[in-house]
C-alpha cells in the first residue's frame, strides 16, 4: 500500500474512533459533573483524550491535537482544584464539539484557524496557563450550547475499530522523514475480535430480511402441497382397497388369472408401502426445512437490531445543556438502554424520544427555587426505562416535575376555540390530557426555541401510531408524569392473526389481540346507545369489522365469532366472518393506487396459497370507533352515496363529525368557516351541505341566507349543527332556509342517517 493510501485508510478510522472516544469523553464529563470526586470518570478522559492526542499527530492533524492537549492542561487544572468544574465540563464539551466538527472537515484540522485558536486560549486561559500565542484579549468561556443541539447526530452504527493507544512521546513532533505507521489490526471498541465481526451494506441487509420473510410464505406453500399431495396419495390407496376387494370377490371365478392377480395385488401393497414411506419423509423433510426457514428469518431479523445506545448515548449531554440554558438542574437515567431494535424503528425513536425529554425538561421540571418551595430536591429527575414485551418495545419516559393539569388543559381548549365551553367541561380528565396529541395545541402563551407552536407531542403520537405503535400519558398534578410508548422491536415480520370477511383474509397484529370466541345474544348489551359486549369485567364496543371497512358482508349469525383487542387504553371487539389462523408473515406496504392511502391499512402480506392479506392499522380502528360514539362502525352503507360539504371551524368538532358522515359511506369535504364553505361549493357539485353556527368571517346562518338566495344553490340541502338547542335559536337557522336542524349533543349517526335519507 503507497504512503497516500494508507494515510487515508487511517483518516478513514480515525474519524470512526474520534467519535466512539467523543462519546465516552461526554459521558464521563457528564458523571464526573455529578460526582467532581469520582477517579473513575476523570481517569477515562484523561485517558481518551491523551490517545486522541497522540493519533491526531501521528496523522498530521494538529489543531486536533492542540485541542486535546489544552484539554488534557484544564481537566488536570480542575483535578487539582485550580479550575472550577462547571467551567471545565462546559469548555471540554465544547473541544469535544469542535473536534468532531473538525473530523468532518480534516483539511481545517491541518491548516490554523480562528474557532481552534479562539477555544484552546479559553482552555489553558481557565487552566491558568499563558497561551503560547494567544490574542490579548482573551474571550470568556462560550455559553451553555443553544437548544438547537438538543439532539445531536448519532455515533455511527457500526464503529471500524480502535487505533494502536499512543506511546509515550507520541505527542512530540516527528521528522520530516518519518514513515507512516503500519496499520494495526483493529477491534471492534474492544468489545469483540474484528475477525468475528464484518460490515454489511444496509441495503443488503434490507433485502436479506425481504428475502427471508417470502422464504417464510414459501415454506407454507411447500406444507400446503404436501398436504395437497397427501390427500391425493389417500384417494390412490382408497381405490387400491377397492381394488383388493375386488380381487378377493373374483378370485375364485376367474381361476386362469389368478397369477396375475396374485402378482398385481403385490406390486399394489408395495406402491403402498412406497408412497407411505414417502408422505411420511416428504412431511420430515418440509417441516426440517420450515424450521430452517424460520431460523433464518429470526437470524436476520436480529442482525436488523441496533442497540438503543446508538442514539440514547447522545441524551444525558443534551438534557444538560438545555437544562443550564433554562437555569434548570435536571439528572437523567437511562435503564436497559442495550435493548436492540429494529434499524427502521431507530430512527423513529430517536426522534420521538427527543421530544419527549425536550417536553420533560421544558414543561415538566421546574426550577430549583420553585422544588425547593415544594419540598423537593433541586435537581429534577426524568427516568428512561426499557424492556423488550413480546417483540414490543415498551419505553418510559417519567419525570418527577409539576404533572400535567387537566383542568388548565380544558381551559387552555376553550380560550383557543378547540372546543366549546361544554364540550371542554365533558371530558374526562384522560380525554383532556389527550389534547396535548392535538397538532398546534400548546399550553405555552409565547412561542419558544423550545415549545409553544403545539407541535412536539402531535409528532410523537404520529410516528409512534404509523409503526403501529401506542403512546400513553398517565400524571399525577405535582408529583410525576409518564409517556409511555409501545412500539414493535422489528419492521421486517410481524405475527398476525388472519379473520375472515366475506372471502378476504385481513391480518390483526397478535400483540393487539387479547382473545377470540363466540358472542352469545344473553351477553350482548347496550351502553349509551352502542352495542356492547362485556369482557374481563368491562364493556366494551361491538363492532362489525365488515360494516366499518365498507365491505359487503353476509348476515349476521345469532352467534358471531369475535375478536377482543386492545391497543393503549382503547378496546373493541371485532366481529369477524371466520378465522384463518396465526402466522408470521413478511410485511409489505400496500401498492398501487387501489389501497395506497386507504384508511385503516398497515400494509399486506402474501400467504401460502397466493392470495394476500391485507393488514389492518388497530390504532386507527379503535380512533375511529372512539370518534364515532360505535355506532358509525355498526352502520350500513346507504346505496346512495352522497358528496357533502362539511363547514366547522372546530377541529376536534370537524374530525367527529367527518367520521360519522363517513361511516355511512358517503363522501365528505371540509371547510373552516362559512366563507371558504361558499368558495368551495362555487367550484364543486355538492349533494348537502352541514354547516355550523358559530364560526369567524360568515357564521352557518349567513351561509345558509347566501345558499337558499342564489338559483344555482337553492335546491341543495343545508343541515344547520349547533351546540345551540333553544327554540329561539332554532328558530333562526329555519328563517334563513336550513332544511335541517341538529344539536352536536344529540348527534349520533342514527339521526345522521334519517336525516340524509330524508333530504336526499
Amino acid at each position: 500500500m503507497d504512503t497516500e493510501a494508507l494515510r487515508k485508510s487511517l483518516l478513514s478510522k480515525f474519524r470512526d474512533v474520534t467519535a466512539d472516544r467523543l462519546e465516552k469523553i461526554g459521558l464521563a464529563l457528564l458523571a464526573l459533573e455529578k460526582d467532581p470526586k469520582a477517579e473513575g470518570p476523570a481517569d477515562d478522559v484523561a485517558r481518551e483524550l491523551h490517545t486522541m492526542k497522540g493519533e491526531a499527530r501521528m496523522l498530521g492533524l494538529p489543531r486536533i491535537g492542540e485541542l486535546a492537549h489544552a484539554a488534557e492542561d484544564l481537566l488536570k487544572a480542575a483535578r487539582d482544584g485550580r479550575a472550577t468544574l462547571g467551567t471545565a465540563t462546559d469548555l471540554l464539551l465544547q473541544a469535544g464539539d469542535l473536534v468532531s466538527t473538525l473530523c468532518d472537515d480534516l483539511p481545517a484540522a491541518e491548516q490554523p484557524n480562528e474557532p481552534t485558536s479562539t477555544l484552546v486560549t479559553a482552555l489553558l486561559t481557565a487552566a491558568g496557563k499563558t497561551p503560547g500565542a494567544s490574542p490579548a484579549a482573551v474571550p470568556a468561556p462560550a455559553p451553555a450550547p443553544a437548544p438547537s443541539r438538543f439532539a445531536p447526530a448519532a455515533a455511527p452504527a457500526a464503529k471500524a475499530g480502535v487505533a494502536e493507544p499512543a506511546k509515550p512521546g507520541a505527542d512530540k513532533p516527528k521528522p520530516a522523514d518519518a514513515k507512516p505507521p503500519e496499520e494495526k489490526p483493529v477491534s471492534d471498541g474492544g468489545a469483540r475480535d474484528a475477525g468475528r465481526s464484518i460490515r454489511v451494506a444496509v441495503d443488503a441487509l434490507d433485502l436479506l430480511g425481504a428475502l427471508a420473510g417470502d422464504l417464510l410464505v414459501e415454506g407454507a406453500r411447500a406444507n400446503l402441497r404436501a398436504g395437497e399431495l397427501a390427500g391425493l396419495i389417500q384417494r390412490v390407496n382408497r381405490m387400491g382397497d377397492r381394488f383388493l376387494a375386488f380381487v378377493d370377490r373374483v378370485a375364485g371365478k376367474v381361476p386362469a388369472e389368478i397369477a396375475a392377480l396374485t402378482r398385481l395385488e403385490s406390486d399394489l401393497h408395495l406402491l403402498r408401502d412406497d408412497t407411505f414411506r414417502f408422505v411420511r419423509q416428504n412431511a420430515d423433510g418440509t417441516n426440517a426445512l420450515n424450521g430452517y426457514l424460520e431460523r433464518l428469518a429470526e437470524q436476520v431479523a436480529e442482525a436488523r437490531l441496533v442497540p438503543l445506545s446508538t442514539v440514547f448515548a447522545a441524551f444525558p449531554r443534551a438534557v444538560r445543556d438545555v437544562a443550564r440554558q433554562q437555569g434548570k438542574e435536571v439528572e437523567l437515567n437511562v435503564d436497559n438502554a442495550e435493548v436492540g431494535v429494529d434499524r427502521g424503528v431507530l430512527g423513529e425513536v430517536r426522534d420521538a424520544m427527543v421530544h419527549l425529554l425536550r417536553n420533560s425538561v421544558d414543561h415538566g421540571i421546574e426550577s430549583p427555587e420553585a422544588r425547593e418551595k415544594d419540598g423537593k430536591p433541586r435537581a429534577g429527575r426524568i427516568a428512561v426505562r426499557v424492556r423488550a414485551d413480546g417483540g414490543m418495545l415498551a419505553l418510559d419516559v417519567e419525570d418527577d416535575g409539576r404533572g400535567i393539569d387537566a383542568q388548565r388543559l380544558r381551559e387552555v381548549s376553550v380560550a383557543r376555540r378547540v372546543l366549546t365551553a361544554p364540550q371542554a367541561a365533558a371530558l374526562s380528565d384522560r380525554e383532556a390530557i389527550d389534547l396535548i396529541f392535538l397538532p398546534g395545541f400548546s399550553t405555552r402563551d409565547e412561542v419558544t426555541e423550545l415549545s409553544g407552536r403545539g407541535v412536539g407531542m402531535a409528532v410523537v403520537k404520529k410516528k409512534v401510531e404509523a409503526l403501529g405503535g401506542s403512546v400513553a400519558v398517565t400524571s399525577v398534578p405535582g408529583k410525576w408524569t409518564r409517556m409511555s410508548l409501545r412500539l414493535p422491536q422489528s419492521l421486517a415480520l410481524m405475527r398476525v392473526l388472519l379473520v375472515r370477511l366475506g372471502a378476504d383474509a385481513f391480518g390483526i397484529p397478535a400483540v393487539d389481540v387479547q382473545a377470540v370466541g363466540r358472542v352469545r345474544p344473553q351477553e350482548k348489551t347496550v351502553v349509551a346507545g352502542r352495542d356492547a359486549v362485556e369482557f374481563r369485567g368491562r364493556p366494551v364496543a361491538l363492532v362489525e369489522l365488515a360494516a366499518l371497512l365498507k365491505l359487503k358482508s353476509g348476515p349476521v349469525p345469532e352467534a358471531p365469532l369475535c375478536v377482543f383487542v386492545q391497543h393503549g387504553e382503547d378496546r373493541a371487539a371485532f366481529v369477524v366472518d371466520g378465522f384463518v389462523g396465526e402466522r408470521e408473515v413478511a410485511v409489505k406496504p400496500c401498492g398501487g393506487d387501489f389501497l395506497k392511502g386507504a384508511p385503516f391499512l398497515a400494509g399486506a402480506a402474501a400467504l401460502e396459497d397466493g392470495s394476500v392479506a391485507v393488514l389492518l392499522h388497530v390504532p386507527d380502528v379503535l380512533a375511529e370507533i372512539r370518534r364515532s360514539g360505535g355506532q358509525g362502525a355498526v352502520a350500513r352503507v346507504q346505496d346512495r352515496k352522497l358528496r357533502v360539504l362539511l363547514v366547522e371551524d372546530s377541529p376536534i368538532a370537524r374530525a367527529t363529525e367527518t367520521a360519522l358522515v363517513r361511516a355511512l359511506g358517503h363522501a365528505v369535504d371540509e371547510a373552516v368557516d362559512g366563507q371558504d364553505g361558499l368558495e368551495r361549493i362555487a367550484g364543486q357539485a355538492y349533494d348537502l351541505v352541514l354547516c355550523d353556527v358559530q364560526m369567524p368571517r360568515m357564521d352557518g346562518i349567513e351561509l345558509t341566507r347566501r345558499l337558499k338566495a342564489d338559483p344555482a344553490t337553492t335546491k341543495i340541502p343545508v343541515v344547520i349543527l349547533t351546540s345551540l338547542a333553544s327554540p329561539e335559536d332554532r328558530r333562526r337557522g329555519l328563517d334563513a332556509g336550513a332544511d335541517a336542524y341538529l344539536v352536536k349533543g344529540e348527534l349520533s349517526s342514527e339521526t345522521l342517517a334519517q336525516t340524509f335519507a330524508r333530504l336526499s
